[in-house]
């Protein structure tokens, strides 16, 4: 089984071929960070344009680098929310153009079902149910991983996601787009307990997270130190915000993995490149006897091999679209089944 995938939700254009669903024959992305990094963040219309004009090139390279041809393809997955509406629309429209031409059958894939589909590329050993930690620049979550196309909430930030609190935070500290590395690289060489900062918790919902009063206190501090002449040591403003964010977001695992009693562990999405989450989570794995799994850095942000992965397991499972797939900026993770997309 030959499917292809692609992604464009943000500003990568992306396109690879995945074979039996975790055999990996190509993966093309065409970013467009260095050109954003100017405004200091993505510029929706900008990335749309650039999406236009790189995806037939980022296709038909996924192709050739797969020594494939469209005719040899059995479907074409394409992410179809979340994510920049202008964005999205750019691989939604050439997906149903090219399955409809091709007469292959179009999958429809959630992005964060993505995001959890890559560590299946990685580490095909990995078979729900499993519990699932997302976390990227626009979404933090835990995910109850039922099957390969069955999800299930179990909490989610109620403001700012985990990536967003690192780039608002590194702009501030002055460092370029996109952020969340910067910290990373910058928390090297920095001293993690310099700064104390808060870690909010939310009344009633002990598996929710918010990041916007951890994100306010680093900004705070530094513009009061602006105002007063005193310098701010950024590499440990660094370090101790990844401390924090990797500490609130280890303890929220750990309490939903003693809540639901899995014993398998997932990470997912742009930030858990971040080697301070990482060196956390599998610290506390560790200590618990819990497997962990998480994605190679070059499968953690977006790429389309994730989106041409989980497309194949929604395939075997029936799930698909005809040409009336619309995207959307937004939509809840839940249970795919057929005919539902």
């Amino acid at each position: 089984m030959l499917l292809l995938g692609i992604e464009s939700s943000c500003d990568e254009t992306a396109a690879s071929v995945v074979e039996n669903c975790t055999s990996l024959r190509s993966s093309v992305i065409a970013s467009q960070a260095m050109e954003h990094r100017k405004y200091g963040g993505v510029v929706p219309e900008l990335a749309s344009r650039r999406h236009c004009e790189n995806i037939l090139a980022t296709v038909q390279q996924a192709l050739d680098e797969a020594d494939v041809t469209v005719e040899m393809l059995d479907g074409v997955a394409v992410t179809y929310t979340p994510g920049l509406i202008g964005a999205l629309l750019v691989g939604v429209n050439f997906a149903k153009g090219l399955a409809y031409a091709a007469g292959k059958p179009l999958i429809p894939v959630h992005h964060i079902a993505g995001h959890i589909a890559a560590n299946y590329l990685a580490h095909p050993e990995l078979r729900p149910p499993y519990l699932c930690l997302v976390v990227s620049g626009g979404h933090t979550m835990l995910v109850e991983v039922q099957d390969y196309t069955v999800f299930r909430l179990l909490g989610t930030t109620r403001d700012d996601a985990a990536g967003e609190c690192f780039d608002k935070c590194a702009r501030v500290l002055g460092y370029p787009y996109p952020g969340g590395v910067q910290i990373d690289r910058a928390a090297q060489h920095g001293d993690p307990e310099k700064y104390p900062l808060p870690q909010p918790h939310v009344a009633g919902s002990a598996l929710d997270m918010s990041f916007s009063g951890l994100k306010t206190a680093v900004i705070n501090t530094v513009h009061h130190a602006a105002q007063t002449g005193e310098a701010i040591d950024a590499p440990s403003m660094a370090a101790s915000l990844q401390t924090t964010v990797a500490r609130i977001l280890t303890e929220k695992t750990e309490l939903a993995a003693a809540q639901t009693g899995y014993k398998t562990i997932a990470m997912a999405g742009g930030v858990s490149a971040n080697s301070g989450l990482r060196r956390a989570m599998q610290a506390m794995c560790d200590r618990h006897g819990y497997s962990l799994y998480m994605p190679p850095l070059s499968l953690c942000g977006d790429n389309a091999a994730m989106i041409a992965c989980q497309g194949s397991y929604q395939f075997l499972a029936g799930i698909t679209a005809d040409e009336s797939l619309n995207a959307y900026a937004s939509k809840q993770l839940a249970a795919m089944l057929p005919g539902k997309g």
